[in-house]
């Protein structure tokens, strides 16, 4: 009888750890998941992550603002003039070598989309609104601390280091982009 004491009392200490395991592995998982569903996006990011813009009623020259992720983002239908100067410009001869074609759709070289945010500190350039200073090459001009952007939205003269983020985009329809 002894010696079956001591089997149940194995019997026993094993079901005791094992059920100490199981506690402690279901309050791990209570206390992390709280932790990281708290990192995922709320509903008004999520809702934010694509926007759509009707690009029909632009007319050639004209550009028109949206808001993207709570930031800005410029729409532009480029004038033939304006494509034919950002064409004749010497990629190598720009801070960060994009062409036009690199910066827009196939088939839809005259529309721009760019994010409205200065790439050397955040600020909003001027150039997308009738009548705003466009700089001296045409396209964009944040007044913060002096960048200039040509009509292909690159960095022309400025701190600026880079050229206006181009985001995701795509034609859902011939009038219709979705960014995201």
């Amino acid at each position: 009888m002894a010696e079956m004491n001591g089997e149940d009392g194995v019997r026993r200490r094993d079901f005791i750890n094992i059920a100490a395991v199981s506690a402690a592995g279901i309050g791990g998982a209570g206390v992390v998941l709280p932790l990281v569903s708290q990192m995922a996006p709320s509903a008004d990011v999520l809702a934010e992550s694509s926007t759509e813009v009707d690009v029909s009623a632009i007319e050639p020259g004209q550009a028109i603002k949206a808001i993207f992720r709570k930031q800005p983002l410029f729409v532009k239908r480029l004038t033939q003039a304006e494509i034919d100067e950002a064409n004749s410009v010497d990629v190598s001869s720009l801070r960060e070598a994009q062409t036009l074609a690199e910066r827009t759709k196939e088939g839809n070289e005259d529309i721009l989309v760019t994010m409205g945010v200065c790439t050397h500190l955040g600020c909003v350039p001027l150039g997308a609104a009738e009548g705003e200073v466009k700089g001296e090459y045409g396209g964009y001009f944040c007044p913060c601390h002096g960048s200039h952007y040509d009509t292909a939205g690159r960095i022309r003269k400025g701190p600026a280091p880079t050229n206006l983020e181009v985001p995701e985009y795509e034609f859902t329809s011939e009038t219709v982009i979705t960014v995201g």
